[in-house]
């Protein structure tokens, strides 16, 4: 694999950064035609995805962190301000608090802006799957003997074992869920429903795929943690498609 793809000098472009990055800049130009498309201004979308960036790192940081405190006595700073670390669950918690704050702010309907970084959520996650998969960062699963089990001798995390290849699995099921939901973004569906769907949808994947991973199942015995959080994922995502369609009259 290839955790670092060019260095010049003191400058090293890692590949997981790249893909991160390329997730943001292409969502950022979809939202722009999105928010064109209906109307509004497309300046937003810049300060939108900017606002998601630094909630997400911010917030997939912190999630890291509280499951592994012990870091922080280890080296405080550098486990602080170092890139790695990242848990894609904790950024989704903080993007969307930092994007909410946005839009409040801006006087956006939170629930049309929601509708709208639906699919682009989806397509991040799957680019930064890529990365994963690049950077061999240990999302991997257990070995495997499936034709496409592949080995990650240079990864960040690496293994010489033939294991299964989750982030691949990821990303097909990602961008998968990504199209289904960028084909439905014109439908006259109250608003609320796609972003109810992402949740139900992105719980789904998480818990099938969390399957062909090596994080502990410690809760109940058989489920790890991100299987638990796409639980409650999916129950919030039909909890909001059905308070949107059948008990709130007027969507916002």
């Amino acid at each position: 694999m290839y955790p670092e793809l060019i260095k010049i000098g003191p400058v090293t472009i890692y590949s997981f950064g790249l893909m991160a990055a390329l997730g943001f800049f292409i969502s950022g130009l979809l939202l722009e035609k999105e928010l064109v498309r209906i109307g509004r201004e497309k300046e937003l979308a810049g300060s939108i995805i900017i606002a998601a960036l630094i909630g997400g790192i911010v917030g997939s940081k912190i999630y890291y962190l509280l499951q592994y405190p012990e870091l922080l006595k280890e080296d405080f700073f550098g486990n602080v301000f170092s890139g790695a670390g990242l848990v894609w669950y904790g950024g989704l918690i903080g993007g969307t608090l930092s994007v909410t704050w946005y839009i409040r702010r801006k006087n956006l309907p939170f629930l049309l802006v929601a509708d709208l970084m639906a699919p682009l959520l989806l397509f991040g996650q799957g680019m930064g799957r890529i990365g994963c998969f690049l950077a061999g960062d240990g999302d991997y699963g257990p070995p495997a003997d499936v034709p496409w089990a592949m080995s990650f001798p240079n990864g960040v995390v690496p293994t010489n074992q033939a294991v299964h290849p989750t982030p691949l699995y990821d990303t097909l099921l990602l961008f998968s869920l990504f199209a289904l939901l960028w084909s439905l973004r014109k439908k006259n569906y109250r608003r609320g429903t796609l972003f109810g769907l992402f949740g139900i949808l992105m719980g789904v994947e998480r818990f099938f795929t969390e399957f062909w991973r090596t994080d502990p199942k410690y809760i109940f015995g058989f489920l790890s943690e991100a299987q638990f959080i796409s639980i409650f994922l999916f129950i919030s995502g039909a909890a909001l498609i059905y308070y949107v369609n059948f008990m709130k009259k007027d969507s916002e």
